[in-house]
């Protein structure tokens, strides 16, 4: 007597489908960005790291939103990283000034794309949780990929607003790169906290200014987009470390009550 057929997994909703597909042209986005730098397009290839950026910014919000969430879309949007913020980042600095540092320039491309690994499979198998800051805090650990990425392109946005200007001394370029991509690199897997959203608290007496500077950024960001972009990296690696003071205040305010109760 034959068994009856087992039915099979019930289909897919189309909401399920739409994150991972925003995350898929994140990927492609920034994988596009070597194609325009191996053609010397390098303002198309530093846009296409951006475009990824803010796909990859509004992914995850949008599998929320549509109750899409999964554990396939979560290695999926992993694996876009490693290519849009990783490697497509250190190809394309490679290629722009690394290359005249000879082996070491490209040992520096390989340690931005390696760190980046590493960062978001820790991230993944919470490697280390007990020395992590904590996520209730709002804090990052490290530089997020996404961000890691802006900061080492920093002097490509730099270069792209002041028609080449770094283009002049390749030798000093190459050497403004590899110490800006190893710093990046080394934040990326550090332990180091950083700013997240949800770690910025605005004061409500505060607000109006808020809106009217994200109003002036995004004025800023249509009339000169690379040096906005590169004001924006720089601002966020100068704020880092008032990120650790900050996470180190907080942790100090919370041990206060175990230690005065002991």
């Amino acid at each position: 007597m034959t068994e009856p057929a087992r039915p099979g997994p019930p289909p897919l909703p189309l909401r399920a489908l739409i994150p991972n597909a925003i995350t898929m042209l994140a990927l492609c986005s920034g994988a596009t960005g070597v194609r325009f730098a191996i053609g010397g397009e390098f303002d198309k290839a530093a846009a296409a790291i951006v475009i990824a950026a803010v796909l990859d910014g509004i992914d995850g919000r949008v599998a929320r939103l549509l109750r899409g969430t999964s554990r396939f879309g979560a290695e999926l949007d992993s694996l876009s990283d490693v290519t849009a913020f990783g490697v497509a980042p250190a190809l394309i600095l490679y290629l722009w000034a690394l290359d005249d540092l000879g082996r070491l320039g490209w040992v520096v491309a390989l340690a931005l794309a390696v760190c980046c690994a590493l960062r978001l499979a820790r991230f993944n198998t919470a490697l280390d949780l007990a020395d992590l800051p904590k996520t209730g805090g709002g804090f990052t650990t490290g530089v997020p990929a996404p961000a890691g990425a802006g900061l080492a392109l920093a002097p490509l946005f730099w270069s792209l607003a002041h028609d080449g200007a770094l283009d002049l001394d390749p030798h000093n370029r190459a050497i403004l790169v590899a110490v800006v991509t190893g710093v990046t690199a080394f934040l990326m897997v550090s332990a180091l906290p950083g700013w997240g959203f949800k770690s910025v608290h605005i004061p409500r007496s505060a607000r109006l200014f808020v809106l009217a500077a994200v109003g002036l950024f995004a004025a800023a960001l249509a009339q000169a987009p690379w040096m906005t972009l590169c004001v924006l990296a720089v601002l966020y690696g100068a704020a880092f470390p008032f990120a650790t003071l900050r996470y180190n205040q907080l942790r100090k305010a919370e041990l206060a009550p175990r230690d005065s109760g002991d």
